[in-house]
């Protein structure tokens, strides 16, 4: 099947052609969503933070705000902040890929005149974006995100392999994909380090693992009943050591060539990334995102609702109670896997057809459905 994507100015590859009004902060929120209610073509990414942030939480706020700009799903942005200086940042950060942006600073304006600058700048964005169109381009091309959600033991023997199958091939196109979720390869943290490219990767791996382990021990803290969690548990998936290798079977069986912050965009070419991420889906695949993911593969048991406002969220799932109970939600049915109607390799190649088909234009189920949560990720106090 042919590929068409939308080829940004710094060449990367967009599978859709958002414009985003994007707040600095949570009290910008309210006029960037009444500039979206004003301009239609636009989309609000309204979250809760952005207020009093310093260190590497301030960081991490920065590198998603920019990350998610930046991503090549993103035509154009509009910028809106309190203050002038956290708003420029963002902007100019956004700026370095060469596509459409503007600023606006709340103080000294007021929300009316922020939100009536702001929606003309919009406009002409938005008329922009809607001449671009899409070019052939490459599975090379395409930087593709994996999380499970829900997961129970019909996730481990059908959705996650369907997934890694298609990992696989993904590499082998030369594409480039993360998968993440820290704390859920514990017990299984073993196969990745073993993974890694070189022995410097593995080193930085293991640092970033024992620094969660370490951070859960000073908390006093046992993970019973959040991972697994008490859905995972129900599904038949007692320990936490269950829940790794199901999950980790996602990742498919190529090296590992990085070990990535949280939203950070990879630095070592195509290849398959591991980057320290929270097993929360929304939080998990907005960290994706702003590292560059345009789609996302969820493979999910019981399952999970989850989408996102500017990567398709493509949900799989091998448990013939989820697919049928739940069927507005599930783009790639491999139930059959279970009964044997199906072999994982077909599996895998249908999971492929569905991406290819999601990167040409299909809407994913969490996409009519209008699920488009975008969570931050909050690593201690502000001041």
């Amino acid at each position: 099947m042919e590929l068409h994507g939308y080829r940004r100015e710094n060449g990367r590859v967009g599978v859709r052609n958002h414009v985003v009004i994007l707040p600095v902060d949570d009290i910008s929120n309210a006029a960037c969503e009444a500039v979206a209610a004003h301009i239609k073509g636009t989309m609000a990414l309204p979250h809760s933070y952005g207020r009093l942030q310093y260190g590497e939480d301030l960081a991490l706020h920065f590198r998603t705000m920019i990350g998610t700009g930046s991503n090549p799903n993103v035509a154009a942005v509009i910028v809106v902040g309190i203050e002038e200086n956290w708003t420029k940042k963002i902007a100019d950060g956004i700026a370095e890929t060469g596509k459409p942006v503007a600023a606006f600073s709340i103080e000294g304006h007021g929300d009316l005149e922020t939100v009536r600058r702001a929606s003309w700048k919009a406009r002409e964005f938005v008329q922009w974006a809607s001449e671009l169109r899409r070019e052939p381009v490459e599975l090379g091309d395409l930087v593709v995100s994996i999380k499970c959600g829900e997961s129970d033991t019909t996730t481990g023997l059908a959705s996650c392999p369907t997934v890694g199958v298609a990992v696989d091939r993904l590499v082998e196109e030369g594409g480039t994909v993360f998968f993440g979720e820290t704390s859920e390869l514990t017990g299984g943290e073993h196969l990745i380090a073993g993974r890694m490219a070189t022995p410097e990767l593995k080193e930085e791996f293991r640092r970033v693992y024992d620094d969660y382990v370490e951070l859960i021990e000073t908390q006093s803290e046992d993970l019973l009943g959040s991972q697994p969690t008490q859905g995972n548990i129900a599904g038949g998936l007692s320990t936490i050591e269950e829940k790794a290798l199901g999950n980790i079977e996602k990742t498919g069986t190529k090296e590992i060539i990085g070990v990535l912050a949280p939203a950070q965009s990879p630095q070592n070419g195509p290849g398959l990334y591991f980057m320290d991420s929270s097993s929360a889906a929304a939080e998990h695949v907005t960290l994706m995102g702003a590292g560059g993911a345009v789609l996302h593969m969820f493979p999910t048991g019981q399952g999970n609702v989850i989408g996102n406002p500017i990567v398709p969220v493509i949900k799989v799932s091998g448990n013939p109670n989820t697919v049928k109970t739940m069927a507005e939600h599930i783009d790639v049915d491999v139930s059959g896997l279970l009964s044997r109607e199906l072999t994982l390799p077909q599996a895998g190649g249908l999971m492929m057809e569905y991406l290819t088909r999601t990167a040409n234009g299909r809407v994913t189920s969490a996409e009519a459905l209008g699920h488009r949560e975008f969570t931050m990720t909050k690593l201690y106090r502000s001041a």
